[in-house]
């Protein structure tokens, strides 16, 4: 008899950070399997970005984080932290979020 091995279809949710490491207003660069992340914390809560600007590709961890927006170092381009929407020019295409949680003090995002 052959055994089939069932694979989920649901997004793995992994450890990236401890919560104490996501400082207020500051940005906490990661790697994971699905690339470099950027975590930030806004009003208490844990947020996850690719850290990539759509706009030329550099490191959003690079830039500031300031009234819950993160401006690229590189060109000023500006993206709201809780839903990755673009806000300044010169870039005009969100970037990707990831769901956060967070449990027993330590930061999981959903990666798939």
């Amino acid at each position: 008899m052959v055994r089939k091995k069932t694979v989920s279809a649901e997004p793995e949710w992994v450890r990236v950070a401890s919560v104490g490491d996501v400082l207020p207003d500051r940005l906490l660069p990661v790697n994971t399997d699905a690339g470099p992340v950027v975590l930030a914390r806004v009003d208490g809560e844990v947020y996850a970005l690719e850290d990539r600007c759509s706009h030329q590709d550099y490191p959003l961890s690079a830039g500031d984080l300031e009234d819950g927006q993160v401006e690229c170092a590189f060109h000023g381009a500006r993206f709201d932290v809780c839903t990755g929407r673009a806000t300044q020019l010169p870039a005009i295409t969100p970037v990707r979020t990831f769901d956060v949680e967070v449990r027993d003090g330590a930061v999981y995002l959903r990666l798939g």
